[in-house]
Protein backbone atom coordinates (compact mmCIF):
# COMPACT_ATOMS: atom_id res chain seq x y z
CA UNK A 1 0.00 0.00 0.00
CA UNK A 2 2.79 2.41 0.90
CA UNK A 3 4.38 1.89 -2.49
CA UNK A 4 1.16 2.13 -4.54
CA UNK A 5 0.11 5.56 -3.33
CA UNK A 6 3.13 7.53 -4.61
CA UNK A 7 2.92 5.62 -7.88
CA UNK A 8 -0.72 6.57 -8.33
CA UNK A 9 -0.04 10.15 -7.34
CA UNK A 10 2.80 10.31 -9.85
CA UNK A 11 0.49 9.02 -12.57
CA UNK A 12 -2.09 11.67 -11.69
CA UNK A 13 0.59 14.36 -11.89
CA UNK A 14 1.77 13.05 -15.25
CA UNK A 15 -1.76 13.10 -16.68
CA UNK A 16 -2.38 16.59 -15.30
CA UNK A 17 0.74 17.91 -17.01
CA UNK A 18 -0.71 17.02 -20.41
CA UNK A 19 -2.03 20.30 -21.88
CA UNK A 20 -5.33 18.71 -22.98
CA UNK A 21 -6.18 17.42 -19.50
CA UNK A 22 -4.72 20.39 -17.60
CA UNK A 23 -6.51 23.04 -19.63
CA UNK A 24 -9.73 20.99 -19.65
CA UNK A 25 -9.56 20.84 -15.87
CA UNK A 26 -9.17 24.59 -15.42
CA UNK A 27 -11.80 25.44 -18.04
CA UNK A 28 -14.20 23.02 -16.38
CA UNK A 29 -13.32 24.34 -12.92
CA UNK A 30 -13.97 27.86 -14.24
CA UNK A 31 -17.35 26.73 -15.52
CA UNK A 32 -18.25 25.15 -12.19
CA UNK A 33 -17.17 28.27 -10.32
CA UNK A 34 -19.27 30.39 -12.70
CA UNK A 35 -22.22 28.05 -12.20
CA UNK A 36 -21.82 28.13 -8.44
CA UNK A 37 -21.71 31.91 -8.32
CA UNK A 38 -24.56 31.99 -10.82
CA UNK A 39 -26.66 29.76 -8.57
CA UNK A 40 -26.18 32.05 -5.58
CA UNK A 41 -26.64 35.11 -7.77
CA UNK A 42 -30.08 33.96 -8.90
CA UNK A 43 -31.00 32.62 -5.48
CA UNK A 44 -30.35 36.06 -3.96
CA UNK A 45 -32.06 37.80 -6.89
CA UNK A 46 -35.15 35.62 -6.42
CA UNK A 47 -35.25 36.53 -2.73
CA UNK A 48 -34.94 40.30 -3.15
CA UNK A 49 -36.47 40.96 -6.59
CA UNK A 50 -39.85 40.11 -8.06
CA UNK A 51 -40.19 37.28 -10.58
CA UNK A 52 -41.12 39.85 -13.23
CA UNK A 53 -37.90 41.80 -12.53
CA UNK A 54 -35.88 38.59 -12.87
CA UNK A 55 -37.59 37.85 -16.19
CA UNK A 56 -36.88 41.31 -17.63
CA UNK A 57 -33.27 41.25 -16.41
CA UNK A 58 -32.61 37.85 -17.99
CA UNK A 59 -34.00 39.11 -21.29
CA UNK A 60 -31.73 42.19 -21.09
CA UNK A 61 -28.73 39.97 -20.42
CA UNK A 62 -29.69 37.73 -23.33
CA UNK A 63 -29.94 40.73 -25.64
CA UNK A 64 -26.37 41.74 -24.71
CA UNK A 65 -25.15 38.23 -25.38
CA UNK A 66 -26.91 38.15 -28.72
CA UNK A 67 -25.40 41.48 -29.84
CA UNK A 68 -21.91 40.31 -28.88
CA UNK A 69 -22.45 37.03 -30.69
CA UNK A 70 -23.48 38.85 -33.87
CA UNK A 71 -20.48 41.18 -33.69
CA UNK A 72 -17.78 38.50 -33.21
CA UNK A 73 -17.11 37.89 -36.93
CA UNK A 74 -15.44 34.65 -35.83
CA UNK A 75 -12.37 36.57 -34.64
CA UNK A 76 -12.63 35.16 -31.12
CA UNK A 77 -12.14 31.70 -32.62
CA UNK A 78 -9.35 32.97 -34.87
CA UNK A 79 -7.45 34.15 -31.78
CA UNK A 80 -7.21 30.51 -30.68
CA UNK A 81 -6.53 29.22 -34.19
CA UNK A 82 -3.79 31.73 -35.13
CA UNK A 83 -2.16 32.68 -31.81
CA UNK A 84 0.56 30.01 -32.15
CA UNK A 85 1.74 31.33 -35.55
CA UNK A 86 1.24 35.12 -35.60
CA UNK A 87 2.05 38.30 -33.65
CA UNK A 88 -0.15 37.82 -30.60
CA UNK A 89 -0.36 41.51 -29.70
CA UNK A 90 -1.59 42.56 -33.15
CA UNK A 91 -3.96 39.60 -33.48
CA UNK A 92 -5.51 40.32 -30.09
CA UNK A 93 -5.78 44.07 -30.74
CA UNK A 94 -7.62 43.44 -34.00
CA UNK A 95 -9.90 40.85 -32.39
CA UNK A 96 -10.84 43.38 -29.69
CA UNK A 97 -11.25 46.53 -31.75
CA UNK A 98 -13.28 45.35 -34.74
CA UNK A 99 -15.98 43.27 -32.96
CA UNK A 100 -16.39 45.72 -30.08
CA UNK A 101 -16.95 48.62 -32.47
CA UNK A 102 -19.58 46.56 -34.27
CA UNK A 103 -21.19 45.51 -30.96
CA UNK A 104 -21.54 49.10 -29.79
CA UNK A 105 -22.99 50.15 -33.14
CA UNK A 106 -25.47 47.27 -32.98
CA UNK A 107 -26.30 48.27 -29.40
CA UNK A 108 -27.16 51.81 -30.48
CA UNK A 109 -29.36 50.41 -33.26
CA UNK A 110 -31.12 48.07 -30.81
CA UNK A 111 -31.82 50.92 -28.40
CA UNK A 112 -33.20 53.08 -31.22
CA UNK A 113 -35.49 50.32 -32.54
CA UNK A 114 -36.42 48.49 -29.33
CA UNK A 115 -40.10 49.46 -29.62
CA UNK A 116 -40.26 47.53 -32.90
CA UNK A 117 -37.83 44.69 -32.13
CA UNK A 118 -38.83 43.87 -28.54
CA UNK A 119 -41.34 46.25 -26.90
CA UNK A 120 -41.10 44.26 -23.66
CA UNK A 121 -37.53 45.60 -23.27
CA UNK A 122 -38.37 49.28 -23.74
CA UNK A 123 -36.59 49.86 -20.41
CA UNK A 124 -33.32 49.71 -22.35
CA UNK A 125 -33.93 53.26 -23.62
CA UNK A 126 -33.86 54.64 -20.07
CA UNK A 127 -30.60 52.85 -19.19
CA UNK A 128 -28.82 53.32 -22.54
CA UNK A 129 -25.42 54.51 -21.15
CA UNK A 130 -25.24 51.63 -18.66
CA UNK A 131 -26.32 49.17 -21.37
CA UNK A 132 -23.55 50.31 -23.74
CA UNK A 133 -20.86 50.25 -21.03
CA UNK A 134 -21.77 46.69 -20.08
CA UNK A 135 -21.97 45.69 -23.74
CA UNK A 136 -18.49 47.07 -24.44
CA UNK A 137 -16.88 45.51 -21.34
CA UNK A 138 -18.47 42.13 -22.02
CA UNK A 139 -17.30 42.25 -25.64
CA UNK A 140 -13.67 42.90 -24.71
CA UNK A 141 -13.51 40.35 -21.88
CA UNK A 142 -15.00 37.69 -24.19
CA UNK A 143 -11.98 38.04 -26.49
CA UNK A 144 -9.50 38.22 -23.60
CA UNK A 145 -10.89 34.98 -22.14
CA UNK A 146 -10.22 33.23 -25.46
CA UNK A 147 -6.69 34.64 -25.51
CA UNK A 148 -5.95 33.22 -22.04
CA UNK A 149 -7.11 29.78 -23.17
CA UNK A 150 -5.18 30.06 -26.45
CA UNK A 151 -2.02 30.69 -24.41
CA UNK A 152 -2.74 27.49 -22.45
CA UNK A 153 -3.10 29.71 -19.38
CA UNK A 154 -6.48 28.38 -18.36
CA UNK A 155 -5.56 28.85 -14.69
CA UNK A 156 -5.75 32.60 -15.39
CA UNK A 157 -9.15 32.06 -17.01
CA UNK A 158 -10.12 30.34 -13.76
CA UNK A 159 -8.99 33.37 -11.73
CA UNK A 160 -11.06 35.62 -13.97
CA UNK A 161 -14.19 33.56 -13.34
CA UNK A 162 -13.57 33.79 -9.62
CA UNK A 163 -13.62 37.57 -9.95
CA UNK A 164 -16.91 37.47 -11.88
CA UNK A 165 -18.47 36.21 -8.66
CA UNK A 166 -18.24 39.79 -7.39
CA UNK A 167 -21.59 40.41 -9.12
CA UNK A 168 -23.26 38.87 -6.06
CA UNK A 169 -21.98 41.72 -3.91
CA UNK A 170 -23.85 44.31 -5.98
CA UNK A 171 -27.28 42.63 -5.93
CA UNK A 172 -28.64 43.81 -2.58
CA UNK A 173 -27.31 47.41 -2.76
CA UNK A 174 -28.95 47.81 -6.20
CA UNK A 175 -32.32 46.25 -5.29
CA UNK A 176 -34.05 49.65 -5.40
CA UNK A 177 -33.42 49.70 -9.18
CA UNK A 178 -35.52 46.60 -9.89
CA UNK A 179 -34.59 44.74 -13.10
CA UNK A 180 -31.90 47.34 -13.78
CA UNK A 181 -30.24 46.41 -10.49
CA UNK A 182 -29.88 42.77 -11.53
CA UNK A 183 -28.59 43.78 -14.96
CA UNK A 184 -26.17 46.29 -13.45
CA UNK A 185 -24.78 43.78 -10.96
CA UNK A 186 -24.24 41.34 -13.83
CA UNK A 187 -22.44 43.90 -15.99
CA UNK A 188 -20.22 45.51 -13.35
CA UNK A 189 -18.39 42.21 -12.85
CA UNK A 190 -17.26 42.33 -16.50
CA UNK A 191 -16.01 45.90 -16.10
CA UNK A 192 -13.84 44.77 -13.17
CA UNK A 193 -12.84 41.56 -14.97
CA UNK A 194 -11.60 43.48 -17.98
CA UNK A 195 -8.78 45.04 -15.96
CA UNK A 196 -7.78 41.74 -14.37
CA UNK A 197 -7.68 40.02 -17.77
CA UNK A 198 -5.38 42.68 -19.20
CA UNK A 199 -3.10 42.33 -16.18
CA UNK A 200 -2.94 38.53 -16.49
CA UNK A 201 -2.18 38.76 -20.20
CA UNK A 202 0.61 41.24 -19.54
CA UNK A 203 2.23 38.67 -17.23
CA UNK A 204 2.41 36.38 -20.27
CA UNK A 205 4.01 39.22 -22.28
CA UNK A 206 0.84 39.81 -24.31
CA UNK A 207 -0.29 43.42 -24.60
CA UNK A 208 -2.91 44.04 -27.28
CA UNK A 209 -2.03 46.68 -29.87
CA UNK A 210 -5.27 48.43 -30.76
CA UNK A 211 -5.40 48.62 -34.52
CA UNK A 212 -6.49 46.60 -37.53
CA UNK A 213 -3.99 44.01 -38.77
CA UNK A 214 -5.19 43.74 -42.37
CA UNK A 215 -2.84 40.86 -43.17
CA UNK A 216 -4.21 38.84 -40.27
CA UNK A 217 -7.78 39.66 -41.28
CA UNK A 218 -7.18 38.43 -44.83
CA UNK A 219 -5.49 35.22 -43.73
CA UNK A 220 -8.05 34.50 -41.06
CA UNK A 221 -11.12 35.46 -43.06
CA UNK A 222 -11.92 32.07 -44.57
CA UNK A 223 -11.76 30.38 -41.19
CA UNK A 224 -13.29 33.32 -39.31
CA UNK A 225 -16.24 33.65 -41.67
CA UNK A 226 -17.14 29.98 -41.34
CA UNK A 227 -16.57 29.96 -37.58
CA UNK A 228 -18.62 33.17 -37.31
CA UNK A 229 -21.62 31.72 -39.12
CA UNK A 230 -21.40 28.45 -37.20
CA UNK A 231 -20.96 30.27 -33.89
CA UNK A 232 -24.04 32.39 -34.49
CA UNK A 233 -26.10 29.38 -35.53
CA UNK A 234 -25.07 27.33 -32.48
CA UNK A 235 -25.22 30.08 -29.87
CA UNK A 236 -28.05 32.32 -31.08
CA UNK A 237 -30.79 30.03 -29.72
CA UNK A 238 -29.41 30.45 -26.17
CA UNK A 239 -29.77 34.22 -26.58
CA UNK A 240 -33.06 34.18 -28.49
CA UNK A 241 -34.96 31.60 -26.42
CA UNK A 242 -35.41 33.78 -23.25
CA UNK A 243 -36.73 36.60 -25.44
CA UNK A 244 -38.98 34.12 -27.27
CA UNK A 245 -40.30 32.70 -23.98
CA UNK A 246 -40.97 36.26 -22.78
CA UNK A 247 -43.01 36.90 -25.92
CA UNK A 248 -44.96 33.61 -25.87
CA UNK A 249 -45.39 32.80 -22.17
CA UNK A 250 -44.57 36.00 -20.24
CA UNK A 251 -41.98 37.25 -17.76
CA UNK A 252 -42.62 34.63 -15.05
CA UNK A 253 -42.05 31.73 -17.47
CA UNK A 254 -38.93 33.48 -18.76
CA UNK A 255 -37.57 33.56 -15.21
CA UNK A 256 -38.42 29.86 -14.78
CA UNK A 257 -36.67 28.92 -18.02
CA UNK A 258 -33.58 31.01 -17.33
CA UNK A 259 -33.12 29.74 -13.77
CA UNK A 260 -33.64 26.11 -14.84
CA UNK A 261 -31.26 26.48 -17.76
CA UNK A 262 -28.67 28.17 -15.52
CA UNK A 263 -28.68 25.11 -13.25
CA UNK A 264 -28.51 22.57 -16.10
CA UNK A 265 -25.75 24.58 -17.77
CA UNK A 266 -23.43 23.05 -15.17
CA UNK A 267 -23.68 19.89 -17.28
CA UNK A 268 -23.14 21.74 -20.56
CA UNK A 269 -19.94 23.19 -19.11
CA UNK A 270 -18.32 19.74 -19.08
CA UNK A 271 -18.32 19.29 -22.88
CA UNK A 272 -17.51 22.98 -23.32
CA UNK A 273 -14.35 22.60 -21.23
CA UNK A 274 -13.07 19.46 -22.93
CA UNK A 275 -13.94 20.47 -26.49
CA UNK A 276 -12.41 23.94 -26.06
CA UNK A 277 -9.20 22.31 -24.86
CA UNK A 278 -9.40 19.86 -27.78
CA UNK A 279 -9.61 22.80 -30.20
CA UNK A 280 -6.64 24.53 -28.55
CA UNK A 281 -4.50 21.39 -28.70
CA UNK A 282 -5.47 20.71 -32.30
CA UNK A 283 -4.52 24.29 -33.20
CA UNK A 284 -1.09 23.69 -31.64
CA UNK A 285 -0.62 20.60 -33.82
CA UNK A 286 -1.56 17.96 -31.26
CA UNK A 287 -2.46 14.41 -32.37
CA UNK A 288 -6.23 14.37 -32.88
CA UNK A 289 -7.47 10.76 -32.77
CA UNK A 290 -6.11 10.01 -29.32
CA UNK A 291 -7.19 13.43 -28.06
CA UNK A 292 -10.75 12.89 -29.31
CA UNK A 293 -11.00 9.49 -27.62
CA UNK A 294 -9.66 10.88 -24.32
CA UNK A 295 -12.07 13.81 -24.61
CA UNK A 296 -15.12 11.57 -25.11
CA UNK A 297 -14.13 9.15 -22.35
CA UNK A 298 -13.49 11.96 -19.86
CA UNK A 299 -16.72 13.77 -20.71
CA UNK A 300 -18.98 10.74 -20.32
CA UNK A 301 -17.24 9.65 -17.12
CA UNK A 302 -18.26 12.99 -15.61
CA UNK A 303 -21.56 13.59 -17.38
CA UNK A 304 -23.42 10.36 -16.62
CA UNK A 305 -23.18 10.51 -12.80
CA UNK A 306 -23.78 14.29 -12.89
CA UNK A 307 -27.00 13.82 -14.90
CA UNK A 308 -28.23 11.20 -12.44
CA UNK A 309 -27.52 13.39 -9.41
CA UNK A 310 -29.09 16.50 -10.93
CA UNK A 311 -32.21 14.58 -12.03
CA UNK A 312 -32.67 13.08 -8.56
CA UNK A 313 -32.10 16.26 -6.58
CA UNK A 314 -33.20 18.90 -9.06
CA UNK A 315 -36.42 19.70 -7.21
CA UNK A 316 -34.53 20.44 -3.99
CA UNK A 317 -32.06 22.64 -5.87
CA UNK A 318 -34.86 24.62 -7.53
CA UNK A 319 -36.59 25.05 -4.17
CA UNK A 320 -33.46 26.77 -2.86
CA UNK A 321 -33.97 29.44 -5.51
CA UNK A 322 -37.65 29.86 -4.60
CA UNK A 323 -40.85 27.86 -4.42
CA UNK A 324 -42.13 29.49 -7.62
CA UNK A 325 -39.29 27.86 -9.57
CA UNK A 326 -39.97 24.22 -8.55
CA UNK A 327 -42.37 23.81 -11.45
CA UNK A 328 -39.33 23.79 -13.72
CA UNK A 329 -38.27 20.29 -12.52
CA UNK A 330 -39.58 18.47 -15.60
CA UNK A 331 -37.77 20.91 -17.89
CA UNK A 332 -34.60 20.46 -15.84
CA UNK A 333 -34.67 16.66 -16.19
CA UNK A 334 -35.21 16.72 -19.95
CA UNK A 335 -32.45 19.30 -20.47
CA UNK A 336 -30.10 17.24 -18.28
CA UNK A 337 -30.42 14.11 -20.43
CA UNK A 338 -29.92 16.25 -23.55
CA UNK A 339 -26.38 17.03 -22.31
CA UNK A 340 -25.21 13.61 -23.56
CA UNK A 341 -26.09 14.50 -27.13
CA UNK A 342 -24.84 18.08 -26.76
CA UNK A 343 -21.39 16.71 -25.85
CA UNK A 344 -21.16 14.64 -29.04
CA UNK A 345 -22.15 17.58 -31.24
CA UNK A 346 -19.66 19.87 -29.49
CA UNK A 347 -16.85 17.35 -29.96
CA UNK A 348 -17.55 17.18 -33.68
CA UNK A 349 -17.51 20.99 -33.91
CA UNK A 350 -13.99 21.11 -32.44
CA UNK A 351 -12.83 18.41 -34.86
CA UNK A 352 -14.28 20.32 -37.81
CA UNK A 353 -12.59 23.56 -36.69
CA UNK A 354 -9.19 21.91 -36.43
CA UNK A 355 -9.61 20.23 -39.83
CA UNK A 356 -10.93 23.51 -41.27
CA UNK A 357 -14.02 21.63 -42.46
CA UNK A 358 -16.23 24.71 -42.51
CA UNK A 359 -18.93 23.09 -44.65
CA UNK A 360 -19.65 20.34 -42.11
CA UNK A 361 -19.43 22.89 -39.32
CA UNK A 362 -22.15 25.03 -40.88
CA UNK A 363 -24.34 22.03 -41.80
CA UNK A 364 -24.47 20.81 -38.20
CA UNK A 365 -24.78 24.23 -36.58
CA UNK A 366 -27.45 25.32 -39.07
CA UNK A 367 -29.49 22.20 -38.41
CA UNK A 368 -29.27 22.62 -34.62
CA UNK A 369 -30.20 26.30 -34.72
CA UNK A 370 -33.19 25.97 -37.04
CA UNK A 371 -34.51 22.82 -35.37
CA UNK A 372 -34.13 24.14 -31.81
CA UNK A 373 -35.83 27.47 -32.46
CA UNK A 374 -38.52 26.04 -34.76
CA UNK A 375 -39.38 23.11 -32.53
CA UNK A 376 -39.05 25.25 -29.42
CA UNK A 377 -41.59 27.80 -30.61
CA UNK A 378 -44.01 25.13 -31.87
CA UNK A 379 -43.81 22.81 -28.86
CA UNK A 380 -43.78 25.63 -26.31
CA UNK A 381 -46.96 27.05 -27.82
CA UNK A 382 -48.58 23.62 -27.47
CA UNK A 383 -47.14 22.17 -24.24
CA UNK A 384 -45.97 25.25 -22.36
CA UNK A 385 -42.46 25.61 -20.97
CA UNK A 386 -41.71 21.86 -21.03
CA UNK A 387 -42.07 22.07 -24.81
CA UNK A 388 -38.70 23.83 -24.90
CA UNK A 389 -37.18 20.84 -23.12
CA UNK A 390 -38.65 18.48 -25.72
CA UNK A 391 -37.13 20.69 -28.41
CA UNK A 392 -33.64 20.52 -26.82
CA UNK A 393 -33.74 16.73 -26.52
CA UNK A 394 -35.10 16.08 -30.02
CA UNK A 395 -32.77 18.57 -31.70
CA UNK A 396 -29.53 17.29 -30.19
CA UNK A 397 -30.52 13.63 -30.60
CA UNK A 398 -31.07 14.29 -34.30
CA UNK A 399 -27.83 16.32 -34.37
CA UNK A 400 -25.92 13.32 -32.98
CA UNK A 401 -27.33 11.13 -35.74
CA UNK A 402 -26.28 13.78 -38.28
CA UNK A 403 -22.74 13.76 -36.84
CA UNK A 404 -22.60 10.01 -37.35
CA UNK A 405 -23.64 10.36 -40.98
CA UNK A 406 -21.05 13.08 -41.65
CA UNK A 407 -18.24 11.09 -40.00
CA UNK A 408 -19.14 7.97 -41.98
CA UNK A 409 -19.30 9.89 -45.26
CA UNK A 410 -15.88 11.47 -44.69
CA UNK A 411 -14.33 8.22 -43.53
CA UNK A 412 -13.27 9.65 -40.17
CA UNK A 413 -14.59 6.57 -38.32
Amino acid sequence: MAVALPKNFSEVRRQFQEPLIRNSFFIMASSFVAAGFGFFFWMIAARFYSQADVGIATALMSSVGLLILISRLGLDQSVIRFFPSRDKNRVLGTAILVPTAIALGAGLLFIATVDLVSPELAIVRTIAPLYLIILGAYSVTWVLEGALNALRRSEHYFALNLLYGSRILFLVPLVFLGATGIFGAFGLSFVIGLFLALFLLSRSSVRPVLGVDRVFLREAWQFSAGAYVAGILMSAPNMVIPIMVLHVLGAESTANYYITYAIVSVLFMIPYAFTTSLFVEGSHGGEMKGSVLRTLASMFALLIPAIIVLSLFGEQILSLIGKDYVEGIALLQVLAVSALFVSICQTFISIAKVRNDIRSLIILSGFVSIALLGLGYTLMDRFGLIGMGYAWFTTYLAGTLLVGLILKKKGWV
